[in-house]
């Protein structure tokens, strides 16, 4: 396998997606991603898909660019940079064809990876099983399991709970109480105290459930469902981490790097 030449598709570009496509990116991966028009990230900063936004982000020493066809990434890719091409329904993999397709949208379900979509699919998390619609699955359930490659069945169900960070779980989650536009009331990085009003969605307070630093917040403006998870406090209370790639992100990046390695050899 010719690395420099094996072009890595990832489906969605979250925080999760982006650590592995960074850790793919500095081992010579050519790396591109696709996003949704309007995609709601809570950890921003360290997230690819702000380009959406901005145009063009750093991640960490990562330059990402909003591009507009599959002919402008390949210019971005040739540039050293990676490219983000709105493209809900990943339409652009007939013509990207890509030697790897990575499904990274944590929808929690299959959204529409097939086996056939590329030479080899891997998926994150739960709601694909390999051998059936993509080739492995890489673990992304917080544990001793973390980041493990699964070539025959499927990753743990979805809890529906946050994992433990500093001892903390759901109340390090902000979540919207109602419908509406949410409203920052505090920066990413700022530290905020248990019972602190850190956002509004539609007017209705948002209030920290610990102390800490806010990790995450969705952007500004942004409307959410209620019960939406708008932001995240790190109890740890460690402003540097807002910007940069988690553990749990990277740890995914590693399966992802050894299923590339052991299937495509």
């Amino acid at each position: 396998m010719n690395i420099a030449d094996t072009l890595v598709l990832i489906k969605g570009a979250g925080d999760l997606a982006s650590g592995v496509a960074a850790r793919l990116f500095r081992c010579g991966f050519p790396v591109a991603m696709t996003e949704l028009p309007h995609p709601l990230m809570v950890r921003r900063t360290v997230a690819f898909g702000e380009a959406v936004y901005e145009g063009e982000v750093l991640v960490e020493d990562i330059t990402a660019r909003l591009v507009g066809d599959v002919s402008a990434a390949r210019l971005a890719l040739r540039a050293g940079v990676i490219p983000v091409l709105v493209d809900p329904h990943a339409a652009s993999i007939r013509e990207f064809a890509p030697a790897v397709l990575v499904d990274a949208i944590m929808a929690k379900r299959n959204t529409g990876a097939r086996l056939t979509d590329a030479p080899l699919v891997i998926a994150l998390g739960p709601g694909f099983t390999a051998g059936v619609d993509c080739h492995a699955v890489v673990e992304t359930n917080r544990g001793h399991c973390l980041g493990r490659v699964i070539a025959a069945g499927s990753a743990e169900p979805d809890t529906g709970r946050p994992g433990v960070i500093g001892g903390k779980t759901d109340e390090r989650i902000l979540r919207a109480p109602a419908d509406g536009p949410v409203e920052g009331l505090a920066q990413i990085g700022d530290r905020v105290e248990v019972g602190q009003t850190v956002a509004r969605v539609d007017g209705c307070d948002v209030r920290a459930g610990t102390s800490g630093v806010l990790r995450g917040l969705v952007r500004p403006g942004a409307w959410v469902p209620a019960g939406e998870k708008i932001g995240d406090v790190d109890p740890r209370a460690a402003p540097e981490h807002c910007y940069l790639i988690s553990d749990k992100a990277l740890a995914i990046a590693g399966g992802v790097l050894e299923a590339i390695l052991r299937f495509s050899a």
